[in-house]
């Protein structure tokens, strides 16, 4: 099969489409006929070595996949062959850019009917983010208000709607370019952070501060004055420590996403019922997933690319 690899960390030079053997399932695996993976910033900085999650080489990168199950290992019930199936894979095992993938049955769910079976790929990790982001790390609930600094990507649009279905007044930042969109999300309050003052725009403080900008260490601190006595700060900017307030009992956090298969399979629901709406901006061959990455080296790639793998 054709598989996209690294067999050292570096550069987007580093990056190998090849010919690999065909995985064979072990105990509780199944192998997925890969219908998509989708791009992720952490997939750069695994291959370039930035972070610290303890890959094999040769490595597939790819951790979010959909696709259909081709064969079962011993062990799993629950899935059939011919499901269609999506699921955010272990980081530090081979991932989905490959026209075949091993996957943990029990990290695979239902894939969403509602729309192509390639573009639910660009689900899994993002989704989950905004959830734990929200509602593990944030303890959002009815009734509370949230401020989403950087809105206009992918996880800032997802944690709209989800804090929007969950019962918050939810104020976000965004561009010019990205307001339309972030609005549509659900948003009640849409600041343009390129004209305005975040500081002084929002008018009542918030329960929850969820940051998912690169912003200057010293506006983020200076941010959490938005944030109530009690309140919280989440962000997913992990290359930099997330501020709060010990004297006023504002907490901070940092979102390392975690697999939830339950949750995922209600994302799904979510996405079936209207509720959700999955984004993806770009599709590409899997011959062209070196020249994306590339791409992403140079400068933050806007919206969801999904990669497709050549018939097997």
């Amino acid at each position: 099969m054709k598989a996209v690899r690294f067999h050292e960390v570096g550069g987007p030079e580093v990056l190998r489409y090849e010919d690999v053997d065909v995985p064979s399932p072990g105990a509780g695996q199944v192998r997925v006929r890969v219908a998509a993976s989708a791009f992720n910033a952490a997939d750069n900085g695994m291959r370039a070595g930035f972070l610290p999650i303890p890959i094999v080489l040769p490595h597939v990168p790819g951790y979010d996949v959909s696709g259909t199950v081709d064969e079962l290992g011993d062990g799993v019930d629950g899935l059939a062959v011919g499901d269609s199936v999506i699921g955010f894979l272990p980081m530090e095992r081979d991932g989905g850019a490959a026209q075949y993938v091993v996957a943990p049955a029990d990290a695979l769910v239902t894939a969403p009917t509602s729309i192509p079976l390639p573009d639910a790929a660009s689900l899994p990790s993002v989704a989950l983010t905004a959830w734990q982001a929200l509602f593990d790390d944030g303890e959002l609930t009815a009734g509370q208000r949230v401020l989403v600094n950087g809105a206009g990507g992918v996880v800032g649009k997802y944690a709209i709607a989800l804090a929007k279905r969950a019962g918050a007044h939810v104020v976000a930042t965004a561009s010019p370019r990205s307001a339309d969109a972030v609005q549509a999300a659900g948003a009640d309050e849409v600041i343009d952070h390129t004209t305005t003052d975040v500081l002084s725009a929002v008018q009542e403080q918030v329960d929850v501060l969820l940051n998912l900008a690169p912003i200057d260490p010293e506006q983020f601190t200076a941010l959490v004055a938005v944030v109530r006595d009690g309140g919280k700060v989440v962000s997913t900017t992990a290359f930099m420590a997330t501020p709060g307030d010990e004297a006023r009992g504002v907490t901070a956090s940092t979102v390392f996403v975690l697999p939830h298969r339950d949750r995922l399979a209600e994302l799904v629901s979510l996405v079936d019922s209207g509720a959700l709406s999955v984004e993806v901006t770009r599709r590409i061959a899997l011959a062209d997933l070196p020249a994306l990455h590339a791409e992403a080296a140079a400068g933050r790639i806007p919206g969801k690319v999904v990669v497709l793998p050549e018939d097997a």
